[in-house]
């Protein structure tokens, strides 16, 4: 898996190296005067509406669970492998350039999590879960724009909506509500974001650190852009290498995936989608 993220991150660079020059000022032209959506290296403009139609798949071969969590009384951390699929829909919408909407849902999500061998519970062999998954909401803001000299700044807001309340495996079962804060600045290489945010459970009832993440960004050509991000939470991190395909003037390929860098992440985390653009031009 290692071995394959760095092969992919070093495709980017390669290919970031022999991307041309156009109009735009350097600190723009990997990604135009416009707002930073919660994708990879995705950007939504004033009066557009993205649609992004995916599918992610989640491979954890030691997954860290807690019978008591799922409902067979041991309060003790095991470690076993999950495997998690999700069909999702997400909707941008830019209500002018400085101010975005994102609503995202999984549509269908399946998970099913085995028993570690040393776990003396009753819980089954694997324990298997499907419908509707987890949905959340963004307010994003851009507060000052880039300028040559200084960086663009950002934030957002997100909640988490408590819709699976009776799930074990899939979905939210709790309020959850999201403080971030980022900065981007293009350079001739490419484009540098970093973002931090601090986030709310009201079933724990305090306020932690929550998701950072450094992200880079270089704009090939008219229909390819290359994208790398390091992203985390608390003892979790992960790369995520991603090709962004442009095949018309209204639309877009997304290919990524995450690769584990930590025990606690995900081994491997494909995603594959197509996002398509209505309104602004």
């Amino acid at each position: 898996m290692a071995r394959t993220a760095a092969v992919v991150v070093a495709l980017c660079f390669v290919l970031a190296c022999t991307a041309g020059a156009d109009d735009l000022p350097r600190w723009l032209r990997d990604r135009g005067d416009a707002i930073p959506t919660s994708l990879v290296g995705t950007y939504v403009r004033s009066h557009e509406l993205l649609v992004y139609s995916f599918y992610e798949y989640t491979l954890n071969r030691d997954q860290e669970y807690k019978p008591a969590e799922l409902g067979f009384g041991l309060e003790h951390d095991y470690r076993a492998q999950r495997i998690d699929h999700e069909a999702l829909v997400m909707l941008t919408y830019g209500f002018n350039d400085r101010v975005a909407f994102e609503l995202e849902s999984a549509v269908h999500a399946w998970a099913n999590q085995r028993k570690a061998l040393d776990d003396p519970s009753a819980v089954p062999p694997r324990l298997t879960e499907d419908g509707f998954g987890d949905t959340q909401a963004e307010l994003r803001w851009k507060w000052s724009k880039e300028t040559a000299g200084r960086p663009e700044l950002f934030s957002y807001f997100e909640a988490v909506f408590p819709f699976q309340k009776r799930r074990i495996l899939i979905g939210t079962q709790d309020w959850e509500l999201v403080q971030g804060f980022g900065a981007i600045k293009g350079f001739g290489f490419g484009t540098l974001t970093g973002r931090v945010s601090a986030s709310y459970t009201h079933e724990d009832g305090q306020v932690v650190f929550g998701e950072y993440d450094a992200e880079y960004l270089r704009r090939l050509n008219d229909r390819w852009r290359c994208a790398v991000s390091v992203e985390g939470e608390q003892d979790e991190l992960e790369l995520i290498p991603e090709i962004q395909w442009h095949f018309g003037p209204r639309a877009f390929a997304k290919f990524n995936s995450g690769f584990g860098l930590t025990s606690k992440t995900p081994d491997f985390a494909p995603e594959v989608g197509v996002v398509m653009s209505f309104g602004a031009r």
